[in-house]
Order: C-alpha cells, then sequence, then structure tokens
C-alpha cells in the first residue's frame, strides 16, 4: 500500500526520550540519531508518495535527502538542529516534495536548517562560503537515490583537498576568531562547550583539516577522542536538563549535569564534572593549538622558522627549525633533569619543545633523585623566571605527563576548578600564571629564586582535605627538601606559603592608620626580606586571580601597608607616599562649621549630618540604590554645634558602571534619606527584583567574626557573605539597631561574595567586651543577611 501525507509518520519524541532515560553520552546521541534517520526517511517516502497520487509525475528517482553537518556527522544531541537538503538532478521542480516535507518537521517543534539544491548548485555555494565547505565535507544518505549522495559527497571532498591551502588557511582564521568570541572551556566560569577554545568544535576542524592534508600525529587520536567523548556527554546532558540547544554549561545547570553524569562516568559533585570538563578542554587546546602551529609553518612555506644546522643549547639539547629539540645521542633516562634543561631553554627563547622530544621525554618515565641536583632546581627556576613564555611550555610537559613527575604534588590541583567568578583559573593554571607575573617583579626582591617558587607553590594545598594554608605548608615544607634548597630558604617558602594572604587581607579589611594593625603584620613577617617576597607575592597572585581582585585602590592599600610594615621593622619605607591621616584639616573644618554637608567628587563622598545610630545605614543604602559600591568609609564626631553632635562620613565608593558617578542625583537622594523622605529599604527591595541575578544558590553560609586584638580602640565585626543588592545596607542597619557606632569600614568583593569589617564601638565610647552583646550582634547580623 502507497503512502499518503496523512500518513507521515509521528516523531514520538517523548516516548524516545521515555524508553532512552537510562542512556547518555554517546550511546544517546548515536540512538536519537538512529530515530531521526528512521522517522526522516518514512516522511521522504510520504512526501514522495504524496506527490504520486496527486497527479504528479514520479518523483522517487532523481531525489535524495541527505544530513550535513553534525547530523551529517551522526551526532545530534537532544536539542540539536537538523540540517538537511534535498538534492535533485534537475529538470524537475522538487518544491512540492520539499513543501510535505518540511512542514511535518516543523510540526513536531524541530529547528530544521533546510535547502533544495543540485549537486552543483551546492558545490557552487561551498566553493566560496566556509561553513557550507566544511558542512558538505560530512554528508550522509538518508532516503531517495543514494547515487545523488554519493557523488555530493565526493566532489565537495575532492575540491576541499584541491584548494586545501586556501580552506586550511581560512579554517585558521575561523578558529582564532572563534576563541576570540567564545572564551576557554578549561577556565571559563561557565564554559562553551562547543564553541570555545578546547571545545567540541576544534575537533570538529581538526577533522575538516584533515580532508586537505594529515594533519594530526599518531598519538593525537586518543586523546582529543577520550576529551571530546566526555565534552560530548555533558553536551547531551545539559540539553536534557534544559530542553534547549544551549552549549554553555551555566552555574546553576552544573550540579544538575554532575548528577547526571556521575553515575555513569564515575564522578561526584559539580566541581569534579568541572575538573573533567577542564581537563578535557585542555586537552583538545593543546592538541588543536599543536596541529594548527604545523599547518601555519607549513603554510608559510620551507624557509618559515629554519636553520640550517643544530645550534647546541646545553648538554643534551639543541636549537633546530626554531624549535627546541633533544640531540640525537641525549638520554632522558638517564638524564631527569633533561626535560626542565629542555623546558627552560624554550621558554627563554619563547619557543617550544617539538613532538618528537616530547614524546621521548615522557617515554622515559624516572624519577628525580631526592635531593635534586643543582642542575634540575636551576633549570626549575629558570623556567619560572622566564615570565608568560614558561605558561605554554609547562602545559606541553603536563599534557605529555611530564609535569606531574617533577612535582608529584600536583596532580591534586591538576584542573582543579575554582568555580567563583573571582578566579579565572583552575588552580594549576593560576599557579603559572602567578609564577609568570612574579618573574616580571623579580626586581623588587632580594631572592629572586625563592619568589617565583613560593609563587609557583602558594596554593599548592588546594584539593586536599583540611585548610588550604596549612596544608600547604606540610607540603611546601617537604617539597623545599626535595628540591635541595637550603633549611632556611624552605623555611622562608614555607613563611610565603603561611602568610601569602596576610598583605591583601590586611590591607582591604583593616584600619591601616592603627599601630596594632601595623605591629601584627610586622610580627608575622619578621623581616623586611620576607615583607619585600611577600609584598610582590601578593600582586603576582591577585593578578592572576582575575581582573576584579587588583586595581589601583587594593595597590594603594597594599602600598601603604607594607611601607608602614618596613618602618616598623626597622627598614626604609618603600615609597613615604601615604595618604592623609583621617580626619584631615578639611574635615575638622567642616565638623566645626556645624552645618550639614553632603558632597560628592570623583569617587568620593563626604557627608556631614547630626550624630544618630543608622547615619552609615542611610549612606550604603542611598549609594546602592545608584549602583555604587562601597570600598572602604571612615566616620567622625564633633561634641555639638548648632545642630547639636555632628557626625562626618568619608567614603570611597566604586561604580559599577564605566561612566563617571551623577552625583547630582545621588546627592539629591541622600538629603532625602537624611531628611526622613526616601523609602531606602522598600526601594532598595525594589531594586533587587529588578536587577535579580541568576547564580547558583551560595555553596557556604554567611558568618560573621568578631577580633577584639587587631585594634585598641574598637571592635572589629568581620562579615563573609555572598554578594546582593543593598547587602551593606541591610548590615549597617542591623549594627545600628544595636546602637553601635561605626568609626570604619573596609568592603572587599570577591566576585560573588563580600568581606566587610566594620570598626565599631559601643554607646560608651569603647570595645564590646560583654559576650552576649557580642551574641546579639551576630544574630543581628547573620539574620540581616538570610531575611534579606
Amino acid at each position: 500500500m502507497t503512502a499518503t501525507p496523512s500518513e507521515a509518520p509521528p516523531l514520538d519524541r517523548a516516548r524516545f526520550f521515555a524508553e532512552a532515560d537510562h542512556l547518555g553520552g554517546r550511546a544517546l546521541v548515536d540512538g536519537w540519531t538512529a530515530h531521526v534517520d528512521r522517522w526522516l526517511a518514512g516522511l521522504f517516502e510520504a512526501a514522495v508518495a504524496g506527490g504520486e497520487e496527486t497527479g504528479g509525475e514520479e518523483t522517487g528517482g532523481g531525489l535524495a535527502l541527505v544530513a550535513v553537518g553534525g547530523y551529517g556527522r551522526g551526532e545530534l544531541c537532544p536539542a540539536s538542529d537538523l540540517d538537511v537538503l534535498l538534492l535533485h538532478a534537475g529538470g524537475r521542480d522538487a518544491g512540492e516534495v520539499a513543501t510535505r516535507l518540511w512542514y511535518p518537521m516543523w510540526d513536531e517543534g524541530q529547528k530544521v536548517g533546510h535547502a533544495v539544491r543540485t549537486v552543483r548548485d551546492a558545490l557552487a555555494l561551498a566553493s566560496e562560503d566556509l561553513d557550507t565547505a566544511t558542512s558538505l565535507l560530512e554528508v550522509r544518505h538518508l532516503a531517495g537515490d543514494p547515487a545523488l549522495t554519493a557523488e555530493l559527497g565526493q566532489r565537495a571532498r575532492a575540491a576541499w583537498a584541491k584548494r586545501g591551502r586556501r580552506w586550511l588557511a581560512r579554517l585558521a582564521e575561523s578558529v582564532e576568531a572563534r576563541h576570540a568570541r567564545a572564551g576557554e572551556v578549561a577556565f571559563h566560569l561557565e564554559p562553551d562547550l562547543k564553541a570555545g577554545r578546547g571545545g567540541l568544535r576544534d575537533v570538529h576542524a581538526l577533522g575538516w583539516a584533515g580532508h586537505a592534508h594529515q594533519v594530526l600525529l599518531d598519538d593525537d587520536p586518543g586523546p582529543l577522542d577520550r576529551a571530546y567523548e566526555l565534552l560530548l556527554a555533558a553536551r547531551v546532558a545539559l540539553h536534557r536538563r534544559t530542553g534547549r540547544a544551549t552549549d554553555v554549561l551555566t552555574l546553576q545547570e552544573q550540579d544538575g549535569v554532575a548528577a547526571d553524569l556521575g553515575p555513569d562516568l564515575g564522578f561526584d559533585g559539580a566541581d569534579e564534572l568541572m575538573a573533567r570538563v577542564a581537563a578535557a578542554g585542555r586537552a583538545i587546546a593543546w592538541r588543536s593549538d599543536e596541529t594548527w602551529y604545523r599547518v601555519r609553518s607549513g603554510l608559510a612555506g620551507p624557509g618559515w622558522a629554519r636553520s640550517r644546522r643544530d645550534r647546541h643549547l646545553a648538554p643534551g639539547v639543541v636549537l633546530r627549525d626554531g624549535e627546541v629539540h633533544l640531540a640525537a645521542d641525549a638520554d632522558p633516562a638517564g638524564d631527569p633533569a633533561l626535560a626542565l634543561v629542555a623546558a627552560a631553554e624554550a621558554a627563554g627563547r619563547g619557543t617550544r619543545i617539538d613532538r618528537d622530544s616530547l614524546a621521548r621525554l615522557a617515554a622515559a618515565a624516572v624519577p628525580f633523585p631526592e635531593p635534586w641536583p643543582d642542575r634540575a632546581r636551576a633549570a626549575l627556576v629558570d623556567l619560572l623566571r622566564a615570565g608568560h613564555d614558561a605558561v605554554p611550555v609547562i602545559e606541553a610537559l603536563d599534557q605529555l605527563g611530564i609535569w606531574c613527575r617533577v612535582l608529584p604534588e600536583w596532580e591534586t590541583v591538576r584542573s582543579r576548578p575554582q568555580r567563583n567568578a573571582y578566579h579565572r583559573f583552575t588552580v594549576d593554571r593560576h599557579l603559572c600564571e602567578c609564577a609568570a607575573n612574579a618573574a616580571g617583579l623579580v626586581h623588587r626582591v632580594d631572592r629572586p629564586d625563592l619568589l617565583v617558587l613560593g609563587a609557583l607553590l602558594h596554593d599548592i594545598g588546594k584539593g586536599r582535605p583540611g585548610d588550604h594554608t596549612e596544608v600547604g605548608i606540610e607540603l611546601v615544607t617537604v617539597i623545599g627538601a626535595r628540591l635541595g634548597l637550603a633549611p632556611a630558604d624552605v623555611d622562608t617558602l614555607v613563611a610565603m606559603v603561611r602568610h601569602h594572604l596576610l598583605l591583601p587581607d590586611v590591607a582591604t579589611r583593616r584600619d591601616l592608620a592603627d599601630a596594632a594593625t601595623i605591629a601584627a603584620v610586622a610580627a608575622a613577617v619578621g623581616d623586611v626580606s620576607t615583607l619585600r617576597l611577600l609584598d610582590a607575592l601578593t600582586e603576582a597572585d591577585s593578578l592572576a586571580t582575575g581582573p576584579a581582585a587588583w586595581g589601583r585602590w587594593k595597590a594603594g592599600l597594599v602600598a601603604e601597608l607594607v611601607d608602614r610594615t618596613a618602618e616598623a621593622l626597622g627598614g626604609r619605607p618603600a615609597t613615604g607616599d601615604r595618604p592623609a591621616p583621617f580626619p584631615t584639616d578639611e574635615h575638622r573644618a567642616l565638623l566645626a562649621a556645624g552645618q550639614p554637608v553632603v558632597r560628592g567628587a570623583g569617587d568620593t563622598l563626604t557627608v556631614v549630618a547630626p550624630d544618630r545610630p543608622g547615619l552609615f545605614s542611610r549612606v550604603a543604602g542611598v549609594l546602592a540604590l545608584h549602583g555604587l559600591g562601597v570600598l572602604s568609609a571612615d566616620a567622625t564626631a564633633s561634641e555639638g554645634g548648632p545642630h547639636g553632635p555632628m557626625a562626618l562620613e568619608h567614603v570611597r565608593v566604586q561604580p559599577s558602571r564605566a561612566e563617571p558617578v551623577d552625583w547630582g542625583r545621588v546627592t539629591a537622594d541622600l538629603e532625602r534619606a537624611l531628611a526622613g523622605r526616601l523609602a531606602v529599604q522598600s526601594r532598595l527591595a525594589e531594586r533587587a527584583r529588578t536587577y535579580a541575578r541568576r547564580h547558583a544558590p551560595p555553596t557556604t553560609p554567611p558568618r560573621l567574626l568578631v577580633d577584639n586584638q587587631a585594634s585598641a580602640t574598637a571592635t572589629v565585626v568581620e562579615v563573609h557573605a555572598a554578594d546582593s543588592i543593598g547587602l551593606l545596607y541591610r548590615i549597617t542597619r542591623a549594627l545600628a539597631e544595636l546602637d553601635l557606632d561605626i568609626r570604619s569600614a573596609k568592603v572587599q568583593t570577591l566576585g560573588d561574595a563580600v568581606v566587610d569589617a566594620f570598626y565599631v564601638r559601643g554607646a560608651d565610647s569603647a570595645k564590646i567586651t560583654d559576650p552576649a552583646h557580642l551574641d546579639e550582634i551576630e544574630r543581628a547580623v547573620l539574620h540581616a543577611l538570610t531575611d534579606g
């Protein structure tokens, strides 16, 4: 019996996915692709039969339904588009068949990329358009005349190979452009699994390049395939969870995708998922980069980066064709230091180690002796001092398994995600970037070797149970001895790990004009030489963390802290350039005048108003209404005046946008708030609803720390919490309700989290020492955080 259009088979999508609930990754992709293949073959048969029954000419011959692109590759994810061509041999109008074919596809809710073409038309378009050309490299027959499909595939591949040099150059350009748009799979908080650098599309591009020329080396396919399958499985799970054709693995979906994939792939939780994703992205990115480097060198011609003979660099290491090679008589198995020597030579020249030499080094698989010979330690320091040119060389060693032989402790931090907006890199890449940054700061320290080693190892304790600093201290004690460092140098490395957060934390959370603050830092650091190392490490670490971790404000605070601490330690102040102490003469004059003042300029706001609890919270609330963050605040008060006791608030703000602050609007609203004519709390709640951001819920609860040792005159209340609109307003309002006087505040934003420190005194202008009072402060602040 002949099929009619009304008998076009249904897709039965819901039934398929219900029955395939136990499948994931490649198995689901294969099953869904086969299911869609059968459905489209049935649609094609019904569409052709419909034309015959309505009196049209026989349309079965000379027509073919062809899958192209990802569908042609046999790789349909749950929400993938269906890219198909209806090929015809010419001499007939295939439009009616196409209409009967496309409409049932649309009726099923499928997104279809479709066209009706002859083989000649398809090839003509592919001759000019890269996307079309690559899609035709992966044609697959679905229904109709198989000869048409075969002709298109054969001629498309032949045309690609014939113009191979041209297509390879354009493909290389498109890969670079895509990377610039989509970022890195390994390091983005929310990676694009398909388009990102190290994503699925990079493997597709290598496959397309292979149709023009053999581009992969013998040891590339295995690692590429394993990495690809992991990313494909994540993409499949993402499609199933969202029901959308999305390739960006957002923070809010990572836990769910991890739960879906964990049982089959043997891991538990989003952290491990993202570590696997990062490792896969790095494996693809490195082999992709290596391949395109070889392609570009081939396109540049035989004279590119060529030298006539080997140039001796070090025992067993030569420079050849612009790359570092192991000499023919080199013995990696007998000289474990050779890997580091070759790496240092490559990084020092801004080049790479050639693949055959890397393979020889990887095959040696010999452990380092303990302690290391001087040559090995010197080579490691030389490698790190090469700066950012060392990062790709270390990555090459890591991809071949060599780097973890150099530092076995590296395995735990390798590809470990940090999963917050504050940190740009995985832990291991962060350490490499930190060391690279430190290499540019060695002129500021007495021991450049210890600076770069400390930078490389300061977070080595992450990924293990316990506090990462305490764990890192234990590890570095062992590593330093293994490297053959003198005991005093090991102690210095340990001090760098122990105190690597000391300067930034104190600078951004404590009052630097308080003698107790400086005395505590000086006691912890011990000497000026270590202080200089920590100063440089702080900058290198912050720069490697992310754009929000280092700026003019933080740099100035750290410089002031280092300057004051160096002076306390008996050293010469580093800069001597310190801000005027608060309150300044100008501030005293404003207070003495006893008149209300609300004045904003640049990045500072000065407020003089009657002294009363809640003044700072009103200021913070109005600033939040205008999208202004608070970096720091200081307060002082007078005993009397025409309007009674007056308070002065000096606030440094941080705009959320690049535009200058509209102080006219801000001060007008602040005057209304101070006069009790602006509903700050309700307006903030409305703004929070309007600008609600899409975030995963906080993974750690808010906490409050009280320090009565940091200052001789005030209690320090330090609040750690997830960032949100009006957070500072809610905290300071809670403090005001307990009649606490905020003398100064420091606010630090760490991606999606904040650390706010407040110097407070009670109504009697003294520290808060009563345990019951301190308990009430904690109760009030935590309630404000969780109920806001």
